[in-house]
């Protein structure tokens, strides 16, 4: 199946960047392209498009505010944030408005593409270098949402994986720091999306900080 792209990014450079890797693969198609959070909102309800590339900082309607309308109105669609900076400010903002994934302009371009792919997949991406920002973001909200009780039905493999995952580890990291398979940490990923009620990977770093297994001071990894 081809998965369906609008790129939306104000500079036209970049989005022409981006065309061309989208190009070379034969499983992804650029849809649409838009240079204004609007226009980006347009062609999602026109095209329906799979996911989203969008970029942050736009002209009107920022990158933030488009994703949430997107997010509202078009629930298959995923949005891939992107920004030239890992702005503290609007990595959580970002995904609070239901964003997938959030990367930085300076990833090889290659990386995006394949953050497409995983995105697509219906997992989500955080880059490396936003995951401990993230994480002392969510340090700043006085009460946690997640409750106890929640993490009961939860092994203790589990618990583990949950830990690596909020570190913002991949399930190729986790498994070999676990010394499992990759499909047998895949596997731990799709029961605690479902035991604790989350849309996707990026909840799963939220729900690992509000039930205190990572410290926005640590990052052992």
């Amino acid at each position: 199946m081809t998965i369906r792209v609008v790129l939306a990014d104000d500079q036209p450079l970049i989005r022409a960047g981006l065309r061309m890797v989208i190009d070379t693969a034969p499983d992804v198609e650029v849809a649409g392209e838009a240079g204004t959070g609007a226009q980006a909102v347009q062609l999602t309800r026109q095209l329906r498009p799979d996911v989203v590339v969008m970029d942050i900082r736009m002209p009107g309607m920022d990158g933030i505010e488009a994703t949430q309308t997107i997010t509202a109105e078009s629930p298959a669609t995923r949005v891939i944030m992107l920004t030239t900076f890992d702005d503290d400010g609007n990595v959580y903002a970002s995904l609070r408005a239901g964003a997938s994934g959030f990367l930085v302009k300076d990833m090889a371009l290659e990386d995006i593409l394949s953050a497409v792919h995983v995105v697509a997949a219906g997992d989500a991406l955080i880059a490396p270098s936003v995951t401990r920002r993230l994480i002392a973001e969510f340090a700043e909200r006085p009460q946690p949402r997640l409750r106890p009780r929640e993490l009961t039905a939860v092994t203790a493999r589990e618990r583990e994986v949950l830990t690596l995952a909020g570190r913002g580890l991949s399930n190729a990291e986790i498994a070999a720091h676990l010394h499992i398979s990759p499909g047998t940490a895949k596997a731990h990923i799709a029961s605690l999306l479902t035991k604790l009620g989350a849309r996707d990977r990026v909840q799963l770093v939220i729900a690992a900080y509000d039930a205190g297994l990572v410290s926005p001071l640590h990052d052992d990894r």
